[in-house]
């Protein structure tokens, strides 16, 4: 299995304990939460149950099946209810036992009673079991913050700990693909994320451009549509939704300009907006060191995969159909290095944080993100790539990323250096520039005059 070592290590230190335990986990759709928990649940005492959508009578014949054959060896009849059930758990386990439910939502949602049912047999029975560690799984993030661990909701308080399952970074997506160059990696990553589904869709024996054609512009291939379907599955409005989705992968950041984009009533665009943060399909970023109210707020998607498919297949749909999927690979493959652009300031602020982690860096980051405003020192707006501050906001690190086919040129560091003035707070300043391509002679000269870090693509896998 490929990652998941410090969740696994935290599942591990959960089961070892010598208390009831119950965690909610969650995370986006085909982000690897059952793959996770399979890994997990392989060598130990464990009932793992995938619930399916189908009604609550179906659900707890199949509940009541499973937990009978793993804890008694036969199984004699279904249940009468959820409280049966949960009841036979307690007096059954006299070992360390896992309990997982996968999908709970799907039974929440057709019995919501089950939530109470659950309090219930907590607060009464396991709690007093030693011996369960009890996983709830879900794909639909709201509905498991909400209706799970939300304040409004039976269950409210009861979880010993939760876990997030999120997509990997560049450098655990790079595992993916040990025959690819390190550029073809990090290319990869910036057209499908993080999200292992995807990521095991390409195949690293030929050239991403071939996988382009055949696992995202042929009709049929899983990516092809997979945004869409995603979106029908989670939504209930699915066209305003891709309007919204295709609006910021073309740049329209604001809510304003997506309203305008869309044709769509701009308080509409605001409650969407939020719905697709919810599910982690989007997210608002402000200028580094401001706040979440910052009137500067802009909308980005959080997903590179999104991002690629709405920017190319779902917008050229038609041409790319009369094109052919290979002349329309090559086509998108020639112009990858402007596309790569913003996945690129992702990879690298990934990478800065490694470095943080590992104590690697001039201080710890308290502020940190991409930075745009006015700078006073030139009387014109302004931006850093990344935006690094410390705590007490007097140290920052600057870095200039740029994923192009020539070496940065000296322009680019006289920019940032530039852009450096509109912090004249900042009293300690340090300089990073990560480049594809390497860099001219004359930045060479003056990052060592500067002390200033050169960083290139092979770098970023130290």
């Amino acid at each position: 299995m490929i990652g998941r070592s410090s969740e696994l290590n935290i599942l591990n230190s959960l089961y070892e304990s010598s208390k009831f335990e119950y965690l909610v986990m969650y995370g986006r759709r085909r982000v690897g939460k059952t793959t996770l928990l399979q890994e997990f649940a392989n060598d130990k005492n464990a009932v793992f149950f995938p619930a399916q959508e189908k009604n609550d009578a179906l659900n707890l014949h199949d509940f009541s099946k499973m937990i009978q054959m793993r804890l008694d060896g036969i199984f004699i009849s279904s249940f009468e209810g959820w409280k049966d059930a949960f009841e036979y758990i307690d007096k059954r386990v006299s070992e360390r036992t896992l309990i997982i439910i996968d999908e709970f939502p799907f039974i929440a949602e057709e019995n919501p009673t089950i939530k109470s049912i659950l309090q219930h047999a907590i607060d009464h029975l396991w709690k007093k079991n030693k011996n369960i560690f009890l996983i709830l799984c879900g794909s639909s993030v709201s509905f498991m913050e909400s209706e799970i661990m939300g304040r409004k909701s039976p269950l409210h308080d009861r979880q010993t700990s939760s876990m997030e399952v999120v997509p990997f970074d560049y450098y655990e997506s790079s595992l993916f693909y040990p025959s690819y160059t390190n550029e073809e990696k990090l290319i990869a990553y910036g057209i499908l994320g993080g999200v292992p589904r995807y990521l095991e869709a390409f195949d690293d024996s030929v050239s991403i451009e071939e996988n382009i054609s055949r696992k995202i512009l042929r009709k049929g291939a899983y990516l092809n549509e997979e945004p869409s379907n995603l979106l029908k599955a989670e939504l209930r409005d699915p066209n305003v939704y891709n309007s919204i989705l295709s609006a910021i992968a073309s740049g329209k950041n604001r809510v304003q300009e997506i309203s305008d984009y869309i044709h769509e009533d701009k308080s509409k665009v605001s409650k969407y907006l939020v719905t697709l943060q919810t599910i982690r399909l989007v997210e608002k970023k402000v200028p580094c060191g401001e706040g979440e109210g910052s009137r500067k707020g802009i909308y980005k998607l959080t997903d590179n995969f999104f991002r690629f498919w709405f920017r190319y297949e779902f917008t050229n749909n038609a041409y790319y159909e009369m094109l052919g999927a290979d002349a329309a690979s090559k086509e998108i493959m020639d112009g990858i290095s402007d596309y790569m652009g913003e996945a690129f300031e992702g990879i690298c602020m990934e990478y800065f944080v490694r470095k943080a982690k590992r104590k690697e860096l001039p201080f710890i980051p308290y502020h940190m993100g991409k930075w745009w405003g006015n700078n006073v020192h030139i009387k014109a707006q302004d931006d850093v790539d990344i935006l690094m501050i410390d705590k007490s906001g007097k140290k920052g690190i600057f870095v200039e990323c740029k994923f192009t086919n020539s070496k940065m040129p000296h322009a680019e560091y006289e920019d940032l250096k530039t852009a450096m003035l509109a912090f004249p707070n900042i009293e300690e300043k340090y300089m990073y520039f990560v480049s594809k391509s390497g860099y001219e002679k004359s930045v060479v000269r003056h990052a060592a005059e500067d002390g200033a870090v050169l960083l290139e693509l092979n770098d970023l896998f130290d």
